[in-house]
């Protein structure tokens, strides 16, 4: 894959032909609702095969070497019968080379709904999907989802399904559930008694445990919760995961952040992931979902609390439009798919930027009613920023929120980058 970005005055056509490729294969990878109509600034991925002219004395040995790949990869491609026979002037197509083996996750919320479609084009992509979410009662009773259709689209996909925990109460994460839940023992192992039977009758592969606003004073009833899930669900083959904010020290104040004891989570756990999103959060103030930079002073803490190999980075799938001028407890962000931000833009004509510090697309317009407005979201640029930071910290994976926002982007370029490992 490579990423054209559209240039003043651009068609679709004449990127097609630049790149060797019909308008019809961009515009499907790229989920265009019109292929006739772009704006400057829009990224799109384009389906690019590699070819290289063999030059005069040119080896296939220093080819592959000079793509990062192997002599037998580029003879089966070609279907080379004789690897030493290579003329000048020959044209090869240059295989993908050895990609980093990675885990990916993506979080599968509006299970109310019953749509499993995005579960079933998300699978063959992922290594899970997790069913968001089961509540616990402050005396340990556990409401799972009713997510049969969800896990059983996942499993037929490859991906393997895992439950998710949370301290909900009604549609908010409560402090005082989380509490009272945490320090009743009897309640804790009714918990996980429930949570391996629904685990084993329902067919998921694991546990992953999102509990948020915990009190600091919670802090290690949280951890000894987790502490003893991890025996019985690992007796029983069960992974156990987390969900952890995005810390950048040790101490860092806020309810949001205290209880989550990254060493502790980093030892117990299979797997961490890292909410590194919702820095452009609804009621805040506009700026980008998940920021580059931000991103990175959470992973250079995390590395050091958690093993590299069990980090999942979090990755947002949506953008957010705020009316300006922001007013803090007034402004309220509509939060939508990178598709529908795309279309946005063009339908009010706006030019797409791209912020260089923060990796992130963005665009302001003015409404029908004279306000204007700006856009943050995500699309193939940011989306290779984050997957180039993945290889480089070297992670175990990358974990989405959420499945249900239209980004056709995003898997392709993932497995253009990776290969997503599979555990059915």
């Amino acid at each position: 894959m490579e990423i054209a970005v559209v240039r003043p005055g651009e068609s679709l056509w004449q990127i097609a032909r630049r790149y060797g490729v019909t308008t019809e294969q961009i515009a499907a990878l790229n989920g265009l609702r019109d292929p006739n109509r772009l704006v400057p600034g829009l990224a799109l991925l384009i389906p690019v095969e590699r070819r290289h002219v063999v030059r005069p004395g040119e080896t296939l040995w220093r080819i592959a070497q000079t793509y990062g790949t192997t002599i037998d990869a580029i003879a089966r491609e070609n279907r080379l019968t004789n690897v030493n026979l290579i003329y000048p002037g020959q044209i090869l197509v240059i295989p993908r080379g050895d990609r980093p083996v990675i885990e990916a996750n993506a979080y599968q919320a509006n299970l109310a709904t019953g749509n499993v479609s995005y579960t079933a084009e998300a699978a063959p992509y992922l290594t899970y999907i997790s069913m968001f979410s089961a509540a616990v009662t402050e005396d340990g009773d556990v409401v799972p989802p009713r997510a049969e259709n969800f896990i059983a689209a996942a499993n037929r996909g490859g991906a393997a399904a895992l439950l998710t925990l949370t301290n909900f109460r009604g549609s908010t994460f409560s402090s005082d559930l989380a509490s009272a839940f945490l320090n009743n023992d009897a309640a804790v192992a009714r918990a996980i008694d429930e949570l391996v039977i629904i685990l084993r009758v329902q067919g998921y592969a694991g546990l992953n445990v999102d509990f948020e606003y915990v009190y600091p004073s919670d802090r290690e009833p949280y951890n000894n919760f987790l502490r003893r899930l991890r025996p019985r669900l690992h007796a029983e083959g069960f992974s156990l995961s987390t969900a952890v904010a995005p810390k950048i020290s040790a101490g860092q104040p806020g309810l949001l952040y205290e209880a989550h004891d990254y060493p502790v989570h980093g030892e117990v756990c299979d797997f961490v992931v890292l909410m590194t999103y919702e820095w452009g959060y609804v009621t805040g103030p506009p700026m980008a979902i998940a920021p580059l930079r931000q991103v990175r002073q959470v992973l250079d803490y995390a590395v050091t609390a958690i093993p590299r190999s069990k980090i999942m980075m979090g990755i947002p799938t949506y953008g957010r439009d705020w009316r300006l001028p922001y007013e803090r407890g007034v402004t309220r962000a509509e939060t939508f798919s990178p598709v529908t931000a795309v279309n946005r833009a063009i339908d009010v004509g706006a030019a797409i930027q791209f912020d260089q510090d923060a990796q992130s697309p963005y665009y302001r317009y003015w409404d029908a009613q004279g306000r204007e407005h700006i856009v943050w979201f995500e699309d193939a640029r940011s989306l290779q920023a984050k997957f180039d930071t993945v290889k480089e910290y070297g992670l175990r994976g990358v974990s989405y929120w959420v499945l249900g926002n239209p980004f056709p982007q995003n898997l392709p370029l993932l497995q253009d980058n990776f290969r997503v490992r599979r555990l059915l």
